[in-house]
């Protein structure tokens, strides 16, 4: 499996390149976008990053079928066929990438039995990667590379050393929401930073012990989740729905995923602070 992870990293970082070139260009020329029609944006970077993931996962894995968000989604009776498969987002964070905020991704994962066992987060902007093996088994663990140096990721218990809450989340989605949450939690501990990021670094950063919570409110995809989540896992962290079950990609008639939570503590810690 340590191989097949170098493998993708190393494709990652080839779609990255791709997309970090058309953004360096983009500062001369305007980048043209296309809507789709679930009327969110579309870029050359996404097609060119798709393509290349696309080919390249194709070659380490034949006979594994390949879910990118730039694809085609097969009928459900194919995909509830699948017990392993490749959930791709090629561009993670296309409004970031189309604002110039640098907060965007190139997102790998790889499914089995409905659960991320592999996943590969890579930011262009920084060079800077995360990932991570998480089978249950003694090759596990979650990593960050960034100039020449690899680190190794665990999350920070915030609740069981009772420290000030570092939240981390949104820029552009379930907003009203948010604030009523966050209201909440100040009643009851205290928040020592609130900070607003684009695409999955916000659970590399509960991964990273950086941040402790990410609540998501508003919709994602699978390809937008399964990547990240298996960084989150691997640094002991949780990616639940909001009835505080694990998030999982057993197919379904849409990829849509319901709203979630990423902790950097126990899940009966959360509950009770959330819900309580």
């Amino acid at each position: 499996m340590r191989e097949l992870l170098n493998e993708v990293a190393s494709l990652c970082r080839q779609a990255g390149g791709l997309i970090a070139d058309i953004y360096q260009r983009s500062e001369q020329a305007p980048i043209d976008v296309v809507i789709k029609s679930d009327h969110s944006p579309l870029t050359q970077a996404d097609l060119l990053a798709h393509d290349c993931l696309v080919e390249g996962l194709a070659r380490l894995l034949p006979a594994v079928p390949i879910l990118s968000e730039e694809g085609e989604i097969p009928p459900l009776a194919e995909r509830e066929q699948w017990n392993e498969f490749w959930l791709v987002d090629p561009l993670d964070g296309t409004r970031e990438f189309i604002h110039r905020t640098g907060d965007f991704t190139v997102n790998v994962a790889l499914i089995r039995n409905h659960k991320p066992v592999l996943g590969v987060v890579y930011a262009p902007m920084s060079a800077t990667l995360y990932s991570a093996i998480n089978t249950q088994s003694s090759e596990d663990g979650a990593f960050k590379h960034h100039q020449q140096h690899i680190e190794p990721l665990k999350v920070a218990e915030c609740l069981k050393h009772q420290q000030a809450l570092r939240i981390v989340t949104s820029r552009r989605h379930g907003v009203d929401a948010l604030k009523g949450l966050m209201e909440s939690l100040s009643d009851k501990t205290p928040i020592a930073e609130q900070v607003a990021v684009g695409s999955s670094l916000k659970h590399c950063l509960v991964a990273e012990g950086r941040a402790d919570f990410y609540p998501r409110f508003g919709l994602t995809s699978q390809w937008d989740t399964a990547a990240a989540q298996a960084i989150v896992e691997a640094a002991g962290g949780f990616v639940v729905d909001r009835q505080w079950q694990p998030l999982s990609y057993q197919q379904r008639e849409s990829v849509l995923n319901p709203e979630f939570y990423v902790l950097g503590d126990s899940v009966a810690a959360w509950r009770a602070l959330v819900d309580g």
